[in-house]
């Protein structure tokens, strides 16, 4: 995605079924289709729920409308168009969100299409569909060779950040390069290659754009709080005029080959175990057979009962998880199996558990319960799929980009249930059972031994980054073109609608005698319940010798209870269509749940069965400790984590216990014992320190009468928590770096501690951060290092306080040989930002944060968070009115007190996680003083 990831997978359905013997409902979205005269197809949706309109357009070009040689324009655009078009001026979309109050707009790109997409306020709708006709007809001539090179850059540093800096990140591109003839669209990998992209000219850009980017061969999706008659007007006003590109035929279904079996490996510099691959060509979306295969997959490895865990994981004790998907694309289909080992365990001995996982469901097939247990999580999982108007966007613009038939959910629903027991074992032997297959061992380096025997070297290419390499450009030049014509003028803003009033959901409060407190929203835009028990605590009742019991706890409250083996706990959560999961953080074990409102009370139950009545089970917790370690074995190598474990310990201390891993460490975790969790439950898991939040399609009353099992069984007990003090934000700056050898990008935190939530200057110092670091693509961090050098694929700071005082933080990956560079830049930013902040700055901010607000309850997800808010810091039910007041008595004097107090560059701690041997002197020059190495120095690496 533009600004989180590449979406590596074709947009599939999401599927409602009913396993019960009432006739099954046809379930669909309500639409209107029109097609303009130059082809482009536009659908309304109508939901009135919120003030808010998602605006999505989808164009039917991905990787697969390239050609070799000049890969990655499919995800090139998708960049390139949030850069500039004729009128809206450079930032584009960008800068209009901002002040409208979007959800920041985004695009993402697969194999078969791009899409765009935001929400926004519904006073916000005729400016999108201005901007979103800017996109396709007055774009093409303000991409320059400044503006192309730069977007290079920034791709290029995706795809480190996404691929060549972390574990097993070639792992995609070698099975594409096997499992697809070199001239199948499928070959590459939807970034494409540095090289390719490097060689793009402005000339090979403006006729991909001029062949793909037309209205006839494109989607627009409205939808949500939209008058239909008056939204179809602009839309005929602002696309109309835009020429019909050529016809466009489909490309030809043809799926992979495999003339006979392949066996690569690799040695992973940032891998810690290994990892056994195998992929088998299957049939692309839709086909009859895509809807088996994806029940294959969940049967073979979904849940304790599964043939791969029960041999993998009980059995053969390889590996903590399991995982194998159908992924169906438009073109072609693959069916994938990855298994991470435990350390030092032979893939071998893997692929010979597989093979017996395989003859185990030969010889037991898939019974009619597993099957109707598999479709009946589908329901719940098409109802969070419409909880949005974003999502319900994206699926009418999938449908109709691969189908011409926004519908064809109902279609998709029919086909899911058709899907027979013969029809799950015939797919297997059609398209698995000794059939050739692509397998990958992706090992660590120096440990090739561990691969599959008879594995040959894979051909992956690494890139040399060497300082100074790069193009020099300039992205503030301007591009002088003659304008594209219009028949009125477009570089007028179109105005706002009526200002949409704030719907504050309306909140209740309870408590049980027990002390258990809860927090309610009742909505029933949809028959979903959402809920969370949350215990106070978390890692913070821990000891410092036993470090990772709240992790462990929770984990293993998942599996089963006293009356229930994982295998009966898990198919009873999923014969309700349910979800139920328990974790743990810093400060709380959480339990949450989603179900359909009809099962809310069947649901619940087994809720508190996993609560009040655990099974601590031995075996299951030896394999969560061997999962514990495994993991972070893993850590140790992937810069991320790395980097904010370090960090962690920067800010809070080692003695401060929320510097810590939440898993513990490789010492601790061999230490803990069962009686040490069951410990902790006898001792902190009590009602008198845990609140219910739930939102959904239920009342205050059934909720509350709900609850009466649980204040009659769970009794309260007495939990103090301990309270481990922040330390003050450091007097002096200091750079600290930690080496990862060969690191082609480096991580960067920069920060001090700061503040708590509930601290009288924490809101007013988040409003204050919006244009730092805070805004997305409104913020100087982003705009300079990103926009302006290209140096970064995202940048972004913000504070992370709760109860207790957290740090105000900078973090980024830039590339290796630009660390300098980048921390130089950074640090003037910060330098200037308390006497630069701008009337303009201030109206942005304002603009914005105001008038987002119009979509800060849409989602279940979002009014859980409200609940978590209102129950942890204490505020009001309409505390956001509050935050509004303090975002308008903001002033440029008050921001440049904030800016001074909290994000002083000279009070910071400056943490480098990259190669010692390339950048850790240079970072001497950052004015800071020698830097500290964390770590020793680490034995360099030949490529």
């Amino acid at each position: 995605m533009k600004k989180i990831c590449i979406a590596f997978l074709a947009i599939t359905s999401l599927i409602a079924c009913n396993t019960s013997k009432e006739k099954t409902p046809e379930l669909s979205i309500n639409y209107k289709k029109i097609e303009l005269k130059n082809g482009l197809d536009v659908i309304f949706h109508v939901d009135k729920s919120d003030p808010v309109v998602a605006v999505e357009l989808m164009v039917h070009v991905g990787s697969a409308r390239e050609i070799e040689g000049r890969t990655g324009f499919a995800h090139l655009f998708e960049h390139l168009l949030f850069l500039e078009s004729e009128n809206l001026g450079k930032g584009g979309l960008d800068k209009m969100s901002a002040r409208i109050g979007g959800s920041g707009a985004n695009g993402s790109t697969s194999r078969d299409r791009t899409n765009y997409l935001q929400t926004v306020p519904k006073n916000g709708l005729e400016k999108m569909i201005w901007a979103e006709a800017d996109k396709l007809g007055w774009f093409i001539n303000t991409v320059t060779d400044p503006v192309l090179a730069k977007e290079k850059q920034v791709v290029k540093n995706e795809k480190r950040q996404s691929n060549d800096n972390r574990p097993y990140g070639h792992n995609q591109y070698v099975i594409g390069k096997n499992l697809y003839p070199k001239d199948h669209p499928y070959n590459w990998q939807v970034i494409g290659s540095l090289e390719d992209l490097q060689n793009a000219t402005l000339q090979d850009v403006k006729t991909f754009f001029k062949k793909w980017y037309v209205p006839n061969n494109s989607t627009l999706v409205l939808s949500g709080d939209i008058d239909v008659e008056q939204a179809t007007k602009w839309v005929h006003k602002y696309f109309d005029e835009i020429p019909k590109g050529n016809e466009i035929p489909a490309l030809e279904k043809r799926p992979g080959k495999v003339n006979q079996i392949k066996s690569l490996y690799y040695e992973d510099n940032f891998a810690r175990v290994p990892q056994l691959t195998m992929v088998w060509p299957t049939v692309e979306q839709y086909h009859p057979d895509s809807y088996a295969l994806n029940v294959l997959s969940q049967y073979l490895t979904d849940g304790k009962s599964a043939p791969f865990n029960t041999i993998l994981i009980d059995d053969l004790k390889l590996t903590s998880r399991t995982g194998m998907y159908s992924r169906n694309s438009e073109l072609a289909g693959e069916t994938q199996i990855a298994i991470r080992a435990f350390n030092n365990v032979k893939l071998d001995d893997v692929k010979a558990g597989i093979e017996k996982a395989f003859a185990k469901f030969e010889e037991e097939g898939i019974s009619e319960k597993d099957l109707n247990r598999i479709k009946a999580g589908q329901e719940t999982r098409f109802y969070s799929s419409l909880s949005s108007v974003l999502g319900k966007g994206t699926n009418l613009a999938s449908y109709n980009t691969y189908t011409g038939n926004p519908g064809f959910v109902t279609q998709d629903i029919k086909n899911t249930l058709a899907v027979t027991t013969e029809d799950v074992i015939r797919v297997y032997n059609k398209y698995i059972k000794a059939k050739n297959y692509v397998a990958t061992s992706f090992v660590p380096r120096s440990s090739a031994e561990l691969a599959l025997t008879g594995a040959i070297l894979a051909d992956v290419v690494e890139e040399k980054i060497v300082t100074g390499a790069e193009e020099k450009f300039d992205p503030k030049i301007a591009a002088t073109y003659e304008k594209t014509p219009s028949t009125f003028d477009r570089s007028i803003e179109p105005p706002y609608g009526n200002t949409p009033s704030l719907a504050v959901p309306k909140v209740y409060e309870s408590s049980l005698e027990n002390g258990l407190k809860i927090f309610g929203i009742q909505n029933d835009e949809v028959p979903l319940v959402r809920f969370n028990i949350t215990i106070d605590g978390g890692q913070l009742l821990e000891s410092m010798d036993k470090l990772g019991v709240a992790n462990l706890t929770a984990d293993l409250l998942n599996k089963g209870t006293k009356n229930k083996s994982v295998k009966e706990l898990e198919e009873a959560i999923q014969d309700l269509g349910a979800t139920i999961n328990v974790y743990s953080d810093t400060e709380n074990i959480t339990l949450s749940g989603t179900t359909l409102a009809k099962n809310y009370t069947q649901t619940l139950a087994l809720a508190e069965e996993i609560l009040l009545e655990p099974r601590f089970d031995k075996k299951e917790f030896e394999l969560l400790k061997k999962a514990a370690i495994t993991n972070l074995r893993q850590q140790e190598a992937n810069p991320n984590s790395v980097a904010s474990n370090a960090y962690n310990e920067l800010i809070y201390g080692k003695d401060n216990i929320r510097s810590k891993n939440i898993l513990g460490n490789l010492t601790s975790v061999e230490k803990i014992t069962i009686d040490d969790l069951k410990t902790y439950y006898n001792n902190y898991i009590s009602p008198s320190v845990t609140k219910m939040l739930v939102v959904g399609d239920i009342s205050k009353e059934k909720v509350i009468t709900s609850l009466e099992n649980l204040n009659t069984k769970w009794k309260a007990k007495e939990v103090t928590i301990p309270v481990y003090k922040t330390p003050d934000a450091p007097t002096k700056p200091t750079v600290y770096f930690y080496d990862i050898p060969n690191a082609k990008q480096s991580t960067l935190k920069f920060g001090a501690p700061a503040l708590a939530v509930t601290d009288k200057e924490y809101h007013a110092a988040t409003v204050m951060n919006y244009i730092l670091g805070g805004g997305g693509f409104a913020s100087r961090l982003t705009q300079e290092l990103r926009e302006g050098k290209g140096y970064t694929y995202g940048i972004r700071s913000g504070f992370s306080g709760t109860k207790a005082k957290g740090a105000f933080t900078i973090s980024s990956g830039v590339r290796s040989n630009v660390t300098l560079e980048s921390a130089q830049a950074v640090k003037k930013i910060l330098e200037d930002y308390p006497t630069t902040f701008s009337d303009k700055d201030l109206e942005t901010t304002k603009s914005f944060l105001i008038k987002s607000n119009a979509r800060a309850f849409e989602t279940s997800w979002a009014k859980l968070n409200m609940l978590s808010n209102i129950s942890d810091y204490g505020l009001k039910a309409d505390y956001v009115n509050d935050f509004e007041k303090i975002v308008n008595n903001m002033t440029k004097e008050r921001v440049k007190e904030l800016a001074n107090k909290y994000v002083n560059p000279n009070k910071m701690i400056w943490l480098v996680v990259g190669d010692a041997e390339t950048q850790l002197e240079r970072m001497k020059e950052l004015g800071y003083g020698e830097p500290i190495l964390l770590n020793k120095r680490q034995q360099k690496i030949k490529n």
